[in-house]
């Protein structure tokens, strides 16, 4: 078959089987479609689908095939991170700055230890640490994956709960958004090239003066003209950051924190997002599948990756319930934030795609980690929609 036609039928398959097994198999209460997808992801990658079929695998995923299905999924990914850097609301976490400060600060670092833990635990064995990181790097980046909320899926997930506009559900975004600022700016000292941060320092110094310059133009563009000089934005950080050895990714995100959520339609935005997540997202889902690796052993990624989900799951309920004795919340409360909070898939997918990327991390620790945020997102909704049953003056209550 020719490679148009291979790529046709790789397409069909991302879109048909996730479809199908979510719709019949009713799945939407324990794993929404995006988790559905990335588990598919996984099935249909090297490590299951490519094991057990190797000759059918070789012919459909060929490097022809891959190539063209990465294409894609770097632009859908960019993509959802600019929406993402551009949901950031900071202002309103300014404005309740205490609680936001105290309350990101504790849900983000207790889950960083127990993750930087683990991850030195693991440096001891062969496989897990890659051939481009120094060990700092490899730690200090499970760790942070451990302690990553997954901003775009969190407000999926609350619009689920029927939580997104109530009070309890902006003050999660507030804390949300300190902790995705962090993780990129972690992000981009892991990727800080030392011999060539004169590069890097010099694209951050022209980013400061070009985003003053494009928030002065987007404030005088029209409302359409302003989607179009978004997009261009977009293309020109991810192209800075990706040239001074930053990944583009850290550019996305700066393209998108520099753009103001008030400057679009709140509705055209929303659709966007969705849009994005239905049209190209499964395919970056796909190329995260083809990526993983069951080596050194299936039963050592599981291991692994359990691991890092009770690390998660416990710093952040942890951290979570120290903020909510220092600010003295009622009983019950911080178990509900912590369980939201610990909401991961796209983001950490994202996030440790360029820890892959930069060598950091191998295709091993990659699949542990893909595990360990699909685990615990499929978690989330269960947990939390009987503890909203029982907290319903807790959901509105502002602070």
């Amino acid at each position: 078959m020719s490679g148009p036609q291979l790529f046709l039928i790789a397409m069909l398959i991302i879109f048909t089987v996730p479809y199908l097994l979510w719709r019949v198999l009713r799945t939407d209460y324990y794993a929404p479609l995006v988790v559905v997808q990335i588990l598919l992801g996984v099935i249909l990658g090297p490590g299951v689908l490519g094991a057990a079929f190797p000759d059918y695998y070789a012919r459909i995923f060929t490097p022809t095939t891959i190539t063209a299905l990465s294409g894609v999924a770097a632009w859908a990914v960019m993509l959802f991170v600019l929406i993402a850097g551009i949901e950031l609301d900071v202002r309103e976490a300014w404005s309740n700055r205490r609680e936001s400060a105290i309350t990101a600060g504790l849900a983000l670092g207790a889950p960083l230890v127990a993750g930087t833990l683990v991850a030195l635990g693991a440096t001891a064995f062969p496989g897990w640490v890659g051939s481009g990181a120094h060990r700092w790097q490899f730690v200090l980046g499970v760790g942070m994956a451990c302690a990553v909320t997954a901003l775009p899926i969190l407000v999926l997930l609350m619009e689920k709960l029927g939580i997104l506009r109530q009070p309890i559900g902006q003050r999660i975004l507030r804390y949300a958004s300190l902790d995705d600022i962090a993780i990129w700016a972690v992000l981009a000292l892991i990727l800080a090239d030392f011999d060539r941060v004169g590069h890097q320092l010099g694209f951050l110094g022209a980013f400061v003066a070009a985003a003053a310059a494009y928030r002065w133009l987007m404030r005088r563009l029209g409302a359409a003209d302003r989607w179009y000089a978004a997009l261009i934005w977009l293309l020109c950080c991810a192209f800075g950051a990706d040239l001074a050895g930053l990944h583009f990714m850290v550019g996305a995100f700066l393209a998108g924190a520099s753009t103001d959520g008030e400057w679009f339609e709140r509705e055209r935005l929303d659709e966007l997002r969705h849009n994005v997540l239905l049209v190209l997202m499964p395919v970056f889902f796909l190329s995260t599948g083809l990526r993983t690796l069951w080596t050194p052993g299936g039963v050592g990624v599981a291991v692994f990756a359990a691991a890092l989900l009770v690390a998660s799951i416990a710093g952040k309920l942890l951290g979570v319930a120290l903020a909510g004795r220092v600010l003295r919340w009622q009983r019950g409360e911080a178990a509900l934030i912590g369980w939201l909070l610990q909401t991961k898939a796209l983001i950490m997918i994202i996030f440790a795609n360029v820890l892959l990327d930069k060598g950091i991390i191998t295709n091993a620790t990659f699949t542990a980690l893909l595990l360990m945020a699909v685990a615990s997102t499929m978690l989330t909704v269960p947990v939390v929609t009987p503890r909203l049953l029982r907290l319903r003056d807790v959901v509105l209550r502002r602070s």
